[in-house]
């Protein structure tokens, strides 16, 4: 007799390498890897064309898939974290000395709704008193969610532009960069002290910033949950972080409140909506 299989898209890193290895597996469930590098690639299919059965997706990308409606679930399984300041670079001889000078400056990102964004443009607001409408934005991509539009105050990079490029040269003055960070020479982050910047974000808020949580699609959540709940307890296994509501909940309200204010999110969602039909979850 058969057992259920499940398509799923995951990163492969330390906290899934059990279960793209084999080395944790389940006689109950059969998961069916699209592996993909990197795992923002499969964000765009998975709230478009809900091609995977589950996927890890950006907290950004969620909250505005939800906020448009379409059918996804969000499980309290966290498969990224960690404080975003050493991803924003400038240039070493560029006339930046910390946060606050990036007011009226061009400011390159991979796509405005990346969630490494999201969460350094609240931090900077927060510390620096600069909000994201007072930056230039320079895109090289849209939002992984095709129904949404980047405000006024971004704008797109020529085709073909690279962003590395374009700050090394000054055509950008800072730039953010996620998992892929650059070589450092010749660069240096916009934070004097990345580290000490990071800390105090936990300090003021009492959470690491979350950025990829596992998504379900809203007919597995309702037909299969326990195919859904076995999900959980294999990735448990293999070392991702496996969290409940009530954890999670201070992190994800704050990027709600981030996306409100750089009008990723036209209004707030709220805690239900965004767990709405995870009832098995925890």
């Amino acid at each position: 007799m058969s057992i259920p299989r499940l398509s799923i898209a995951l990163g492969r890193t330390s906290r899934t390498e059990a279960l793209f290895s084999g080395a944790v597996a389940s006689p109950g469930l059969a998961l069916d890897f699209a592996e993909i590098a990197p795992i923002s690639r499969a964000f765009a299919p998975m709230v478009r064309e809900r091609r995977y059965e589950a996927s890890e997706m950006a907290i950004a990308t969620f909250l505005m898939a939800k906020a448009a409606g379409k059918d996804l679930v969000l499980l309290p399984v966290v498969l990224a974290a960690r404080f975003q300041e050493a991803a924003l670079l400038c240039r070493d001889a560029a006339p930046i000395h910390g946060p606050a000078d990036l007011a009226g400056r061009r400011v390159g990102v991979r796509a405005y709704s990346q969630t490494t964004g999201l969460w350094l443009r609240g931090a900077i607001a927060e510390t620096a008193g600069v909000a994201a409408d007072a930056m230039q934005w320079v895109t090289f991509e849209g939002a992984h969610v095709a129904e949404y539009r980047d405000p006024p105050w971004v704008g797109r990079a020529a085709p073909g532009e690279d962003m590395l490029a374009m700050l090394r040269d000054g055509r950008l003055d800072a730039a953010i960069f996620g998992n892929d960070m650059p070589a450092a020479e010749g660069l240096r982050t916009v934070f004097p002290d990345a580290e000490a910047a990071g800390a105090a974000f936990g300090a003021r808020h009492g959470f690491m910033p979350v950025n990829h949580l596992l998504t379900i699609r809203g007919d597995v959540a309702r037909n299969r949950p326990q195919d859904v709940a076995e999900l959980v307890r294999l990735l448990g296994a293999s070392g991702a972080a496996v969290s409940d509501r009530a954890t999670l909940e201070p992190a994800i309200a704050c990027a709600i409140r981030y996306a409100v204010a750089q009008r990723l999110l036209a209004a707030p969602l709220s805690l239900d909506a965004v767990w709405s039909a995870a009832s098995f979850a925890g």
